[in-house]
């Protein structure tokens, strides 16, 4: 298979992976949640509010694409949960990595050469470009959302947003929204680009377009005057603790 058809497979793994928000919601759980030895369906299902049938479904999904854990055996149980004799339960772990190593970051040649071709244009042209890449991506994104979730983020621009946080952890930027001095934020702690962003700090300018194409499609009430006001605070690229994109 060939680099292009190995990386829009990945892709499309991904959104099969992370498309439905229920399933997102799942798996931020069990990472952020999850005690040493897992989660149990039981748990999962009591905190996404869905009937263990569900949760379990979508938990089987998230492990058979490599992206949670499967163990089992009597193990520590987490907080909450009652030591119960009789047949060991499946418990579910994030796998460290499976998420960070979505292929924007591990395609280091392309975006590479996508640097190098963004430094020979001036500055502005370059960031304008970059922004664009990442706002046709980022409508891409949005439009693979199911019709729900399209739904709830139309509802208010704070679940927009918080919408386009999960979306943006799903593909390995690990980033959740925060509001602030009159501002709502989307922090993100981690980024997939890597050392590749350091070297070429226009690349930052995708993720921004990422967010603006995003809440393009899921706050439309917003219009152009909202998206025209998204800015980058602060970039991990520029030697910041964190990327802030403010809204």
């Amino acid at each position: 298979m060939g680099s292009g058809a190995s990386f829009t497979a990945t892709v499309s793994a991904i959104t099969d992976a992370f498309g439905d928000p229920t399933r997102r919601r799942v798996y931020l759980f069990v990472r952020d949640h999850g005690v040493p030895d897992g989660v149990t369906t039981a748990a999962v299902a009591a905190e996404i509010g869905v009937h263990p049938n569900v949760a379990r479904h979508h938990l089987d999904k998230l492990a058979a694409g490599g992206y949670l854990e499967v163990r089992t055996g009597r193990t520590t149980s987490a907080p909450g949960e009652s030591a119960r004799a009789g047949r060991p339960s499946k418990r579910y772990v994030a796998v460290s990595g499976a998420v960070n190593d979505f292929p924007v970051r591990s395609d280091d040649l392309v975006l590479s050469l996508l640097g190098r071709a963004l430094a020979k244009l001036p500055a502005d042209q370059a960031e304008q470009m970059a922004e664009e890449v990442g706002a046709e991506y980022g409508r891409a994104m949005a439009a693979g959302m199911s019709g729900s979730d399209l739904a709830a983020g139309q509802r208010s621009l704070r679940s927009a947003i918080q919408s386009v946080a999960d979306a943006l952890s799903a593909h390995g930027f690990a980033a959740h929204a925060e509001a602030r001095n009159d501002k709502l934020r989307i922090i993100n702690n981690h980024c997939p680009f890597g050392d590749v962003a350091t070297e070429h700090p226009v690349i930052c300018a995708v993720d921004r377009g990422m967010v603006r194409g995003m809440l393009a499609a899921l706050y439309a009430e917003g219009g152009a005057e909202l998206l025209d006001g998204i800015t980058t605070e602060s970039s991990l690229a520029a030697g910041d603790t964190f990327c802030t994109t403010a809204v």
